[in-house]
């Protein structure tokens, strides 16, 4: 509907020149003005105001949340949103305006002011989120103001009526004030907006802002008609105009929206894989230790609103390492795969596995129950021991699981894990029991390995180790040909301790580095003096080889203690090599180019021995005394022995035979002709004092 006020409004110019203000004294300046619009056509221009202000400001918050050539995207996308958004709101409701007289526009100004409107914008929403001074948003807000106060404004200069126009001053000062205050606020509520509530805050803002500078401004805008004007306007080219201007924007603003909703879902997608890659492990597509640890929260949370049980379950796949040295890590992570899958499968309601790291997994199963328990560790076990196929050959990897219950073993997570593992533990270092169950007794066990493993740090500080020598004859002559360096610690409290006891403890703690290098040192620095000057062996620990600083420290020490490199032979596991064999095989060379005989320990008990042999040459083989036992009693165990000998001598390489602890197994050694041997018969390891006192040594 037009109200056409203006027809009759021709009067003389000398009765009231304002003809904007005449037609109605009653009302206010601001009632009078907007009575002079087509409602409709302003309802239009309120709509695509609405509309590109959710945009623009949606846009906006993309802008500001990125940086670098992204954010130059996503500013200029949003400056083209609110530019045209904001012209065309302008021109729809200057289409609708009335102004009593006939009017036109000038292309040229129309189209300058939708490109004050877009650069304005630009400029504006660059500064917002530039985080140049502090308030950055404020001041580009306002700016954002300015430019929209500009583009009407040139806008309206390209708005030609058949009539005198004047402007009101204070009308037009007001209506930019109110342009870049609103702007202001609402661009620093979209940057600050922390809900949806906030958000619609900011967009209401901004279309305020909008709203305020046409009307304020058009009541600035003054008209003085000249005489008497009987032309009918073209109203329905006029509202034609306007709704092809609002298709246009509305397109604009569309493909704003189409930009906004197609990044929104690529950001949804990528934040649901990063996600999933954040709470999943990639190689066997179990839930990982970010995950397990939120699901045993939930079920505490169950259990504890249902009075229930959790059962805690950690497991460790047994095996799993000799796979890797023997078929690679290939292999390995294909039995990883495998058992993840079968696990996977067999869970029911309440159950849950995860992958922790490694070959470690955690299991969890709300409960009723210990029957319930049973049947999932039974499907546990079935998962874990159950043949896996590979190419041509068959792994059986199994596994040790420990299990802890809350409450009943732990009330909180930390210690309910804590002691799952310690049970773990224990059915690891059992023989025949592939589950064990905490009890409060591991507590003690661990306190005592904690009150051990500071003992011998203490004993490493103050030097109260000791190093026993066992001694390493020939077969054939019995000569002496060396000894082999042996660590012992006489704890002041309990007592002589057992290497096999306290040397797990130092690498379970981080000690075997210090243990490994103070045996090397000391065992140099005696065997220095000897007389005769036979040779000193020494073990290295497979985490003591994996030291970059191997050899150096090597060097350091012969040079320290004065002891001939060709006096030192050092002994290591096939385990050892093959952890990183190319590494390993580069570490050896660099110590025998020193000059230090290198001895294959434990021979016969490792899986690719001969192809270790072959890729290393080798100063001694070590068979291992698994073999001497049984010896002088296993025609099998014989012949295997007889094949070693045979193999030493055929790549001239001499066999030490170790634990010889009768005359039956010396006979049979020397029948088949082993070159040296070590053991019990021959000698007990001794305190160097003790070995001098036999005069072995001077």
């Amino acid at each position: 509907m037009v109200v056409k006020v203006w027809a009759l409004q021709a009067r003389s110019s000398s009765m009231n020149g304002h003809a904007g203000i005449e037609a109605d004294t009653s009302g206010s300046v601001f009632d009078h003005h907007i009575w002079h619009h087509d409602i409709g056509l302003v309802i239009l221009a309120a709509l695509i105001c609405l509309a590109g202000s959710w945009v623009t400001l949606k846009l906006f918050a993309r802008a500001a949340g990125v940086s670098g050539l992204q954010q130059i995207g996503w500013q200029i996308l949003t400056a083209v949103a609110a530019g045209s958004s904001i012209w065309c709101t302008h021109f729809i409701a200057m289409l609708g305006f009335d102004p009593g007289v006939p009017f036109s526009f000038d292309p040229i100004l129309t189209i300058v002011s939708l490109i004050v409107a877009v650069l304005g914008a630009v400029a504006g929403f660059s500064l917002a989120t530039s985080r140049i001074v502090r308030f950055a948003p404020v001041l580009g807000g306002g700016f954002v103001g300015l430019a929209i106060a500009a583009m009407h404004y040139t806008g309206m200069m390209g708005y030609g009526v058949q009539g005198i126009v004047t402007w009101s001053v204070p009308f037009l000062v007001l209506s930019i004030a109110f342009s870049v205050i609103f702007s202001a606020v609402a661009i620093h509520l979209a940057m600050t907006a922390r809900d949806v509530r906030q958000q619609w805050m900011a967009i209401g803002t901004l279309v305020v802002s909008i709203v305020l500078l046409h009307f304020t401004g058009m009541v600035a805008f003054e008209v003085e008609q000249i005489g008497v004007t009987l032309i009918e306007p073209m109203h329905e080219a006029v509202q034609a105009l306007a709704l092809a201007i609002a298709c246009v924007g509305l397109l604009i603003i569309g493909a704003g929206v189409s930009s906004y909703v197609i990044d929104e879902s690529v950001r949804t997608d990528s934040y649901e894989q990063l996600r999933k890659m954040a709470i999943t492990d990639s190689l066997t597509g179990l839930p990982n230790r970010v995950s397990f640890n939120g699901r045993l929260d939930h079920e505490f949370d169950a259990a504890r609103a249902g009075s229930q049980k959790v059962a805690m379950i950690c497991i460790d796949l047994d095996r799993f390492k000799e796979i890797n040295d023997l078929r690679g890590h290939a292999a390995g992570d294909e039995v990883l795969r495998t058992l993840s899958a079968r696990m996977s499968a067999m869970l029911k309601e309440g159950e849950f596995v995860a992958r922790l790291g490694g070959d470690e997994f955690a299991a969890v199963k709300r409960m009723h129950s210990a029957g319930d328990l049973t049947g999932f560790l039974n499907r546990l076990e079935a998962a874990l021991t159950g043949p896996i196929r590979m190419e041509e050959y068959e792994v059986v990897p199994g596994g040790s699981i420990g299990v802890a219950i809350y409450p009943d073993d732990a009330s909180d997570k930390i210690s309910l894990i804590s002691n799952a593992d310690l049970a773990m533990y224990r059915s690891k270092a059992s023989l025949t029991k592939a589950v064990a169950f905490y009890d409060s007794s591991m507590d003690e066990m661990v306190r005592t390995r904690r009150a051990l493993a500071n003992d011998l740090r203490m004993a490493l500080d103050s030097d109260d180790l000791d190093v026993h020598f066992q001694v390493q004859k020939s077969v054939a002559t019995g000569e002496i040909r060396g000894y082999e360096a042996l660590v012992r610690w006489q704890h002041p409290e309990r007592g002589n301790i057992s290497p096999s006891e306290f040397i797990p403890v130092a690498e379970e703690n981080g000690l075997i580095l210090r243990l490994g290098e103070w045996v090397l040192r000391h065992a140099c620095a005696k065997a220095a003096s000897w007389d005769p000057p036979y040779k000193v062996a020494v073990n290295v620990s497979p985490m003591q080889f994996a030291h970059t600083d191997l050899p150096k420290m090597i060097l350091e020490i012969l040079i320290e203690t004065g002891l001939p490199a060709s006096r030192l032979e050092l002994e290591l596991t096939e385990t050892t090599i093959f952890a990183d064999k190319e590494r390993s095989l580069h570490i050896l060379r660099q110590i025998k180019a020193m000059g230090v005989t290198i001895a294959l320990d434990d021979f016969g008990t490792g899986y690719s021995s001969l192809e270790t042999l072959r890729s290393f040459p080798f100063d001694k083989i070590k068979l291992d005394r698994s073999f001497v036992e049984q010896v002088e009693r296993s025609e099998q165990t014989a012949a295997m022995v007889r094949a070693v000998l045979a193999l030493g001598r055929s790549l001239k390489i001499p066999v030490l035979a170790e634990g010889i602890e009768n005359p039956q197994q010396l006979s049979v050694l020397s029948v088949e002709g082993c070159d040296e041997v070590q053991g019990f018969l021959l000698g007990r390891p001794m305190p160097l004092a003790r070995i001098v006192d036999t005069g072995q040594l001077a």
